[in-house]
């Protein structure tokens, strides 16, 4: 999975829900715990499609 275009999509995600990413820019560690949970989901249900996962994994983290 592309690093970058996904770094984008959860950047588009979070703007959806809100969070500007330009005035609260993800840390190194946020985007890594974010990247590594939808690797994960991605690995553990294959059927679903990469932006419901990200949309998933990003509501989960601004809903923490």
């Amino acid at each position: 999975m592309d690093e970058k275009w996904l770094k984008k999509l959860v950047q588009n995600c979070l703007r959806q829900y809100g969070r500007d990413a330009e005035a609260f820019p993800l840390t190194d560690s946020e985007w890594a715990d974010l990247y590594e949970h939808i690797v994960s989901e991605n690995k553990t249900h294959p059927e679903m499609d990469v932006y419901e996962i990200v949309h998933d994994v990003v509501y989960e983290y601004m809903t923490k």
